[in-house]
This record gives structure tokens, C-alpha cells and sequence, in this order.
């Protein structure tokens, strides 16, 4: 989803919940990954992969200027011959530790293999982030944690651009004086005029 479209998601859903809520979120995400250097871990569960929100922290991270906010992709399942990026399996979770985030994205409740790897990492000291439908134990494990019910106003795929876009906002301090506005405008402008990102 580029600049333009998140501004008019942002139009839309200005006065509910779900912008200071996305904003607190990303918030909790960069203040775990950025003095840490980076050491973001990203996975969902057996039967949905967070493609879409891996791309979009890839985009962030470079558009920010932050490489702290791009993920490493666990996957649950890694075919033969999956180029690197792609081929990271859940035993990167079991070595996970103090340093670290895991951001687990998880729309139904996760297995109890996730459930207990997510654990461990956590007792390692590894920070655990969630974007979930509700669930009580994933959420029981994260330190800080962000539930999008089924049915609701907005969807969790909605969520996740929420929270990508405003992970990547506000990353250097805004400059005083007359520049802000010019600055903010440059921003923009390279945002929309960069070219699209490249395939996962």
C-alpha cells in the first residue's frame, strides 16, 4: 500500500481507536528493535504467513532510513531451493534471546509448537510482540500486544499497514523552525516517486 493510500486509510479511520492504537504499537516495535540494532524476527502461524507486512517493513526500513525495522521472515514450512531470505525455519525462534524481537502475527490461535517456542524465546529474553485476533495466550506471552478481532471495523491485514507505515514515521525528530513543512513535503515526495519494491 503506497503514502497515498495509507493517508486515506488514516482519513478514514481518524476519531476510532485504531490509529493512536497502530501508533502505540509501532512505537513499542521500534523502541525494541532500533537501540538493539535491529534482530526483528517475524512469524505467524501454520496456516497464515505474514508475507505482506515482511515487505512492507522492508519498505519502511529503507524509506525511514532505519534497516533495524527489516525482518527476518520465520517460516513455519521452507521448500527445497528457497532462496535465503525465505528459507529461515522456526529453530531461528528456539535460538532466539535477550536482544531480540519476535513479532508474532497471528489471526487464530497459533499451535501450541509456536505457542511453546514463543515462550521459550520470551524466558530467553527475547522481546515478544503481538498482532492477533484475540487470542488470550498469545497474548498472555507478549510484552506488548495489539488484537483485531474478526468482524470488526477494520480487518487485521488493515492493522498490519496501520502499524508498518507508522513504524517508519517519526523516526528522526522533526526539524524546528521553517523547514518542517519543506522537509515533510520532500518526504512525501520520495515516498511516491521511489520505485515499486521488488518481489518477496
Amino acid at each position: 500500500m503506497d503514502a497515498v493510500r495509507v493517508a486515506l486509510l488514516r482519513e478514514v479511520l481518524d476519531g476510532t481507536q485504531w490509529l493512536p492504537a497502530a501508533r502505540r504499537f509501532a512505537g513499542a516495535l521500534r523502541a525494541s528493535v532500533v537501540p538493539q540494532g535491529g534482530g526483528l524476527l517475524l512469524v505467524g502461524t501454520e496456516v497464515y504467513e505474514p508475507w505482506h507486512l515482511a515487505a512492507h517493513l522492508v519498505d519502511e526500513a529503507a524509506w525511514s532510513g532505519l534497516p533495524e525495522l527489516n525482518p527476518t521472515l520465520v517460516r513455519h514450512r521452507v521448500g527445497p531451493g528457497e532462496p535465503a531470505h525465505l528459507s529461515v525455519g522456526l529453530g531461528r525462534i528456539e535460538a532466539a534471546g535477550r536482544g531480540e524481537t519476535l513479532l508474532v502475527v497471528a489471526p487464530q490461535r497459533p499451535g501450541e509448537g509456536l505457542l511453546e517456542r514463543v515462550h521459550d524465546a520470551r524466558r530467553a529474553g527475547a522481546t515478544v510482540l503481538s498482532l492477533d485476533g484475540g487470542d488470550r495466550e498469545i497474548r498472555g506471552l507478549a510484552h506488548e500486544a495489539l488484537s483485531v478481532p474478526a468482524g470488526g471495523e477494520v480487518d487485521l491485514d488493515t492493522v498490519q499497514h496501520l502499524v508498518s507505515a507508522a513504524a517508519g514515521e517519526n523516526s528522526v525528530p522533526a526539524p524546528r523552525g521553517r523547514r518542517r513543512l519543506r522537509d515533510r513535503l520532500s518526504h512525501l515526495a520520495d515516498q511516491l516517486t521511489a520505485p515499486p519494491p521488488g518481489r518477496w
